[in-house]
């Protein structure tokens, strides 16, 4: 149990750090215009926003750090 909660805690650290910074994102698809079954997209890339890379750390931290202090 206490190597899973550090392993797991430094994913969502390393996680949250990679969000931060912002290289995470993710891609929608808006219709603009849509005449029968022709229509015109467009693809946009959207960031993750910030405070889930932020609670990622902390989450992660809380996590590591009980590992660690973990006694069992």
């Amino acid at each position: 149990m206490r190597a899973g909660l550090i392993i797991v805690g430094i994913i969502l650290l390393v996680a949250g750090i990679w969000i931060v910074s912002g290289h995470a994102s993710y891609q929608t698809t808006d219709t603009l215009f849509q005449v029968g079954s022709a229509k015109i997209t467009a693809t946009h890339d959207k960031g993750l926003p910030q405070w889930i890379g932020i609670a990622g750390i902390v989450v992660g931290g809380l996590l590591a750090v009980g590992g660690f202090i973990s006694k069992r």
